[in-house]
């Protein structure tokens, strides 16, 4: 298996929660990080926009 995403991807929340949409009108993320696989094998990245860097699951975002 291999990321879906590559570092300095810009990608998209899909379901952003409200303090996203407080601070981040666009909700783009540039990839900052890969990250392995969890227990369910799928993989995780760290995200950052401006000053918010996050870490989520390959199903919580999608290309911009």
């Amino acid at each position: 298996m291999v990321h879906k995403f590559k570092v300095r991807q810009m990608v998209q929340l899909k379901q952003p929660g409200f303090s996203d949409t407080r601070t981040n009108s666009s909700n783009v993320y540039e990839v900052v990080r890969l990250m392995p696989a969890d227990q369910t094998g799928e993989f995780s990245y760290r995200i950052k926009s401006g000053a918010i860097e996050r870490a989520v699951r390959e199903g919580e975002i999608r290309g911009a």
